[in-house]
């Protein structure tokens, strides 16, 4: 068979064109994709391929495990296009045998390692850079050019062509045009690609600083001297410079974002996002796309590319506030993040790598679900490696005056208005309360008794319970409960107990929820008492 011709003039033209095409590119697969089909319009090149420096992801099943120096990184192969004169297949696969080169192995390697141009024309049996002669043989391959991309002298892979003709000097040096540009256009869409994503990850993350700033406006610093939050402070003190995961159990109220954020502020991520995922609020069908991301067309509503929460947190914690509502079918998919440290986004087939600090919440009873199936076993020890539990308020009501003192001070400020005083009178009602909605419920009566204050004294808007009516009556003298005392010493508790039951009603006599009710007397017969004891509802 009389060997095709060398390269030719026309085959210039063809690379000139090629080069004006290369340069509208913005996307680096339709680049890549772009020169290897091109190259092989040629009737002298037979298969012409393209590897670009990634990271290491299939070491366990490659073919060059053995021969690798270094799996953190590789050559990926990325395109390829040629036909095959004796079968007439197309040669445009990228799984087979040489869909990876470690860096320093075989020709194609070691151009990257090296940065040098490597041209073989001696294809026998003997020769050091054919792997397989008896396909070039068959191919009527007889020479190979291996041009690495260097951009900047970064090598960031290796342009390989297999010949059916001796390559000419022009043909070379039209080569080496076309790496270089390549590279170029790699190097710079890369660049424009990542600031795309900073772009994204910035207007995500003032997001989130929006969010970081509203919630540290309305809940504020952590504000206690309980023994109880003492001992959950020392927790966060230890665990915080680890990487290890968090498990914050409670009830809903009692301040687990807060613990999360001094994990997050006092752990060596702390110049690094804090993002938190609220898992009650993601729609059942979300859930991946939200964690992940997804690719622009991946789904219905999909109009571009959307950065995931994990991708978001990269470097940084990941608050996952009521992990027990996430769906069990998504479980599996999170246990695999935690695990491996790896993920894909929704459309797409590139693994990425996460470097996330898991921080999870809940205030349901995880071992219980688990042993109900109601959540995956395996993923709540991989969760729970440190599992701190934040008592409720009525557990540490040591710490209301504190937290009160705190909510009257911010919620005034953000008001607008003069700051009330409270009084000892008030610190006894409040801490006379359960508080079911704990620290956020107690933030709220504050709230509203802060607004109401504009127009009259400070009052707190509390349901009476039998616990808090009990509480009244023994709290102004709690110390003589199992002592004997004059007729005067009662007269002056049974006074001091009526104002305080006045002004938990607001001094609401009769009627509804009025002192009266409470006390199980007429409301003539109180007012009556009122007088005789010289008590009057003070002035506004």
């Amino acid at each position: 068979m009389k060997p095709p011709p060398e390269l030719s003039c026309d085959d210039a033209e063809s690379f000139q064109a090629l080069l004006l095409e290369m340069a509208r590119q913005r996307d680096i697969d339709s680049l890549l994709r772009l020169i290897v089909g091109r190259l092989c319009r040629t009737s002298s090149i037979a298969l012409a391929r393209l590897w670009l420096i990634q990271p290491g992801d299939i070491c366990q099943r490659c073919v060059f495990a053995d021969e690798c120096p270094d799996r953190s990184q590789c050559l990926h192969l990325v395109a390829s296009d040629g036909v095959s004169q004796s079968t007439g297949s197309r040669w445009d696969r990228l799984d087979g045998r040489f869909q990876r080169f470690p860096i320093g192995i075989r020709k194609v390697g070691h151009i990257a390692a090296t940065g040098d141009v490597v041209e073989v024309t001696d294809i026998s049996e003997g020769s050091p850079w054919i792997v397989r002669p008896e396909w070039a043989t068959a191919e009527g391959i007889r020479g190979f050019v291996g041009q690495p991309l260097v951009h900047q002298s970064d090598v960031l892979g290796v342009l390989g062509v297999f010949l059916r003709a001796p390559v000419w000097a022009a043909g070379r040096s039209w080569l080496r045009i076309i790496a270089d540009h390549a590279a170029v256009t790699i190097a710079n869409t890369r660049a424009l690609q990542r600031i795309e994503h900073l772009t994204q990850q910035l207007e995500l993350e003032n997001e989130y600083l929006k969010d970081e700033i509203s919630s540290s406006l309305q809940f504020g610093e952590i504000v206690g001297q309980s023994a109880a939050l003492q001992k959950v402070l020392q927790q966060v003190a230890l665990v915080a410079p680890t990487d290890s995961n968090v498990l914050i159990l409670g009830e809903s109220g009692v301040g687990k974002e807060l613990i999360a954020r001094a994990i997050h502020q006092q752990s060596p991520r702390h110049d690094r996002p804090l993002i938190k995922v609220n898992c009650a609020s993601i729609p059942r069908d979300l859930f991946e796309s939200e964690f992940f991301g997804h690719t622009q067309g991946a789904f219905t509503g999909a109009v571009r590319d959307r950065v995931g929460r994990f991708e978001l947190a990269d470097g940084g914690t990941l608050f996952l506030d009521e992990i027990g509502e996430v769906p069990l079918e998504m479980q599996s998919k999170l246990l695999r993040v935690l695990q491996e440290g790896t993920y894909e986004r929704i459309g797409e087939e590139q693994t990425r790598q996460a470097d996330v600090r898991i921080v999870a919440a809940t205030n349901r009873d995880l071992p219980k679900e688990a042993a109900e199936k109601k959540f995956r076993e395996d993923l709540y020890y991989r969760l729970s490696v440190f599992p701190i539990e934040v008592m409720p308020l009525r557990q540490r009501v040591e710490d209301i005056p504190l937290l009160a003192s705190h909510f009257l001070q911010t919620c005034a400020r953000q008001i607008g208005v003069d700051q009330p005083t409270l009084k000892e009178r008030h610190v006894r009602e409040l801490m006379a309360y359960r508080w079911p909605g704990n620290i956020r419920e107690l933030q709220n009566v504050i709230e509203r008794a802060v607004i109401r204050s504009q127009t009259g004294p400070l009052r707190f808007d509390l349901p009476q319970t039998l616990d808090q009516g009990a509480a009244m009556v023994s709290s102004p003298t709690p110390e003589r409960a199992d002592t004997l005392m004059t007729d005067e010493e009662m007269r002056r508790i049974e006074r001091q107990n009526m104002i305080d039951v006045l002004e938990a009603h607001r001094w609401k006599i009769s009627g509804d929820q009025g002192a009266a009710q409470f006390l199980g007397l007429h409301p003539a017969t109180l007012s009556s008492r009122m007088r005789s004891m010289g008590i009057r509802r003070p002035r506004k």
